[in-house]
């Protein structure tokens, strides 16, 4: 029994010391790669971005392109060699059109996560550290935007954005971005302001006062980097919520307008025939899903690798 207590004590202590060796990062990376399901969910996500990027320029992936080529003796085919996923009522390939989808949902999914981290660090570092009169306004005006309902919201974005003549926001694509994380930044302003107020009173950050640090360099080389683990989980956990909102927006005619493939107008395209062939509706319903399940399996193992009580 003592011998067994001492075997397990120093398996601990062998375990103590390789954490020590990894790191912070290193071993949240480590923790990360034990996680299958996670690895499993990063690995398609790489293949659907490779192939989702590849498409554009390689022929033999694409097969064919996604908007002009359209063969009438072949319409709402169903899958088979020459057509992977079928034909739309217009005679094009359903595979290339949905390898577009895809890639519009990745660009709108991080595009939008990097507003969303911009607006919700600045709006969530000002409110911890700017003292009490500006916490409370930066956080009621963080109440008021979580207040609206988010579809609703990001539709008024998108009709006000939408048809006029904006020097920079001109693009669709854009505008969608901008419409969604004008809607999602509140949950990261809250998170930072949170982290930064807890981390105010931890003693790394008041030895560095003390030490005569100024305030900016306490903020960029103390605070942030330490609130960076739950921010990089909310982030990841985010690109699923804008990607089903493009989605939606697609399908009740306010996302991006045609002829540009997204999985959403996809699926609202083929819900007309969907009688006739259903494939044109599985496909790119199928392609929302899966991309929306592999960023939130990757979220979970994200969090469990960068939670403290989990070392």
């Amino acid at each position: 029994m003592q011998e067994a207590e001492l075997i397990e004590r120093a398996g601990l202590e062998g375990a103590s010391v390789a954490r020590r060796e990894r790191g912070l990062w290193g071993d949240a990376f480590y923790r990360l790669t034990r996680n299958r399901l996670a690895m499993a969910a990063l690995a398609l996500l790489i293949v659907l971005a490779g192939l989702a990027a590849a498409a554009a320029n390689i022929h033999a992936v694409e097969r064919y392109d996604p908007y002009l080529d359209q063969d009438y003796e072949h319409l709402q085919e169903e899958p088979s060699l020459s057509h992977f996923f079928g034909t739309d009522n217009l005679g094009r390939d359903n595979w290339s059109r949905v390898l577009a989808g895809v890639s519009i949902s990745l660009q709108i999914g991080f595009g939008t996560q990097i507003v969303v981290l911009l607006i919700g660090v600045m709006v969530g570092a000002a409110a911890a550290l700017g003292g009490r009169f500006t916490d409370n306004v930066m956080m009621r005006l963080t109440d008021i935007t979580y207040a609206f309902p988010d579809l609703l919201f990001i539709i008024l974005m998108r009709s006000v954005l939408v048809g006029r003549d904006w020097p920079v926001i001109d693009n669709p694509k854009l505008q969608i971005i901008l419409a969604i994380a004008l809607v999602n930044w509140t949950i990261i302003a809250r998170l930072v302001r949170g982290q930064m107020l807890s981390l105010a009173q931890r003693d790394f950050v008041l030895a560095a006062k003390a030490l005569g640090a100024s305030p900016w360099r306490v903020v960029v080389h103390h605070m942030l980097p330490n609130s960076l683990g739950p921010v990089i989980v909310a982030v990841t956990f985010g690109i699923p919520i804008a990607i089903f909102a493009e989605a939606a927006l697609g399908f009740i005619g306010f996302g991006l307008p045609p002829p540009t493939a997204s999985l959403g107008r996809l699926v609202s395209d083929g819900y007309a025939y969907v009688q006739v062939n259903y494939w044109v509706v599985v496909f790119p319903a199928a392609a929302v899903a899966m991309l929306m399940l592999c960023f939130t399996f990757l979220g979970d193992g994200l969090r469990d690798a960068l939670d403290p009580r989990m070392r």
